[in-house]
């Protein structure tokens, strides 16, 4: 299939979600970052995500509403976390309902529209409780993340 995390995008598809992010952080303070990588090393995709949003140093965000996605595409397994602020303002049901629309996306191969409708989600319900307020310093990079 892929030989690695790179090849999983083309250039154009990793511009796409380049373009993605940077346009859903715009009119909010929070962050949204990207992971790639071929396999999930944890058991639960979700001790893989929380492992890289600290060693990412996602939690220093002033106002602790940064979000990850991580995607593991060999194992088709990902999760998506925020930090206290944002996971404090949002329903479990925002989380679940994402979930599992990035799951159809990936079930029906469409991995680039999946993870583009998950950032645009995430987006609109940043923007919803954390509205920039002439805020312009990106704290975060906005380019993809690819592990092995």
């Amino acid at each position: 299939m892929f030989s690695s995390s790179k090849q999983f995008l083309s250039k154009q598809e990793n511009e796409r979600l380049h373009l993605a992010l940077k346009q859903n952080e715009q009119g909010t303070s929070g962050e949204i970052r990207v992971y790639i990588e071929s396999k999930c090393s944890y058991i639960d995709p979700i001790d893989r995500a929380k492992e890289l949003f600290l060693s990412l140093k996602m939690f220093e965000t002033i106002h602790r509403n940064a979000v990850l996605i991580y995607i593991a595409y060999k194992d088709r397994d990902f999760a998506i976390i925020g930090d206290n602020n944002i996971f404090q303002k949002t329903k479990n049901d925002f989380w679940y309902q994402h979930s599992k629309s990035l799951l159809k996306a990936f079930n029906n191969n469409n991995y680039i529209e999946g993870m583009e409708n998950v950032i645009k989600a995430v987006g609109d319900e940043l923007r919803l409780h954390f509205p920039s307020h002439g805020e312009t310093k990106n704290e975060l990079p906005d380019e993809i993340i690819f592990g092995k």
